[in-house]
């Protein structure tokens, strides 16, 4: 039986788009990030890129999406992006900023239009699978596509990661 696809501002946006994408839902487990959505999808974890909300030290608030298997640097952030100090923002902020809960924030169809950087290792991949705007929800898409609609600065913040 076909689950029904969630509408979300995300969805909406990329087919106003016209963006060729695939739906992927998996049974969301709190905490458990991009690990999770990979095993439940069985696709390899570096593919799954998560999108974070981040504060410069005067609150200023911009996007990065991440290999979901490496960690950002908020030293190398910081210095890509030319402030003093880069910090997550709090899921309070994230939801006020993006209208997305963390564990389903989705660079699409954001509340606020924010910088976007993207770790440029990412643009190796032919498609990649991000937050869909709903926990539990993924979209797979070309990598290209993703990098023509967003126009994301692309910057090298990457560090290995390790999971909580």
């Amino acid at each position: 039986m076909a689950q029904k696809i969630p509408s979300t501002p995300a969805i909406h946006f990329l087919r106003r788009q016209k963006i060729d994408f695939q739906t992927c839902l998996y049974r969301y487990e709190e905490h458990g990030g991009t690990r999770v959505a990979a095993r439940e999808l069985g696709i390899p974890e570096h593919q799954v890129i998560k999108t974070l909300v981040m504060e410069d030290e005067h609150a200023a608030a911009l996007l990065m999406l991440m290999h979901g298997d490496l960690e950002v640097s908020t030293k190398d952030l910081a210095r890509a992006v030319k402030a003093k100090k880069i910090i997550p923002s709090s899921p309070q902020k994230a939801l006020q900023y993006t209208g997305y809960q963390v564990g389903g924030i989705s660079p699409f169809g954001t509340r606020r239009q924010l910088p976007l950087y993207m770790e440029r290792s990412i643009t190796q991949l032919p498609f990649i699978f991000l937050n869909g705007g709903k926990r539990g929800l993924l979209v797979k898409l070309n990598t290209a596509d993703v990098i023509r609609i967003l126009h994301p600065k692309l910057i090298e913040a990457s560090r290995s990661g390790s999971h909580a």
